[in-house]
């Protein structure tokens, strides 16, 4: 696969982004989602997923004593449903629509973060619904098949449970890492990941291993509120030029 230097730095900011982001700062990973796809389109999602592991196994070992299994097997039948109805949907959405769908997705995501910053007492009547898990299960399932981005759904639901912000890193830990495995072989049906992309993807493990080491040292550093505010107004500007590109 021939890249220029251009794209090679991006895709170096869009390494960095998974790596800090599966660390604690969970916002950036929409940013490399953005970086992704204006470099590679519909293709992006199959690119990008083999660094999104190799950040799940290295953030596992970190947060293991933070949390438990058991939550992602009751949120795991659900997120399946929603993955096998984004591959249907991935395989049948024509290139052209790509970048605006995964705009869209972006746009929702930070759409979400802002309900939940605001709405935080209604958010918690809805945790404790019937549907709620399910309902939140099976569209984490479909936006990270569509475009790895499902991460504010999942702190979404575990902050409306209450879980504490470390339990909830451990816990997405577990649960990406098995949901991004499971995936694996849906994207190289797709043709989106392939022994092409994966020696593409060798050139980046140690700018995700820096990323990695890097957050969770920031974590506890960085005024997270401040942080996230900067994350939210870059998703959106991000998220709208997929929306309109081309």
């Amino acid at each position: 696969m021939s890249l220029e230097s251009t794209d090679l730095i991006l895709m170096s900011v869009a390494a960095l982004c998974v790596g800090l982001g599966k660390a604690g700062f969970s916002g950036l990973g929409l940013i490399a989602v953005f970086i992704m796809a204006e470099l590679f389109g519909k293709a992006s999602v199959g690119i990008l997923l083999p660094m999104l592991i190799v950040a799940d196994l290295s953030v596992y070992p970190m947060f293991r004593k933070h949390a438990s299994w058991r939550p992602v097997w009751r949120l795991l039948p659900p997120a399946l449903v929603g993955l096998v109805a984004g591959f249907f949907l991935l395989d049948w959405l024509p290139e052209a629509w790509s970048k605006p769908a995964i705009g869209s997705v972006i746009l929702l995501m930070v759409v979400i973060q802002m309900i939940r910053k605001f709405c935080e007492e209604p958010f918690d009547r809805l945790a404790h619904s019937k549907g709620f898990g399910y309902t939140a299960g099976v569209f984490a399932g479909l936006a990270t098949m569509v475009a790895n981005a499902a991460g504010p759904v999942f702190q979404l639901y575990f902050l409306s449970k209450r879980a504490p912000k470390m339990e909830m890193i451990g816990i997405g830990a577990r649960f990406f890492l098995l949901i991004n495995l499971i995936k694996l072989p849906f994207m190289g049906g797709l043709n989106f990941t392939t022994p092409e992309t994966l020696l593409l993807n060798l050139k980046f493990i140690p700018i995700i291993l820096v990323g990695v080491f890097f957050g969770k040292h920031l974590l506890g550093l960085i005024s997270q509120k401040v942080f996230e505010w900067m994350v939210v107004g870059f998703a959106i500007l991000a998220g709208m030029r997929l929306m309109f590109a081309g």
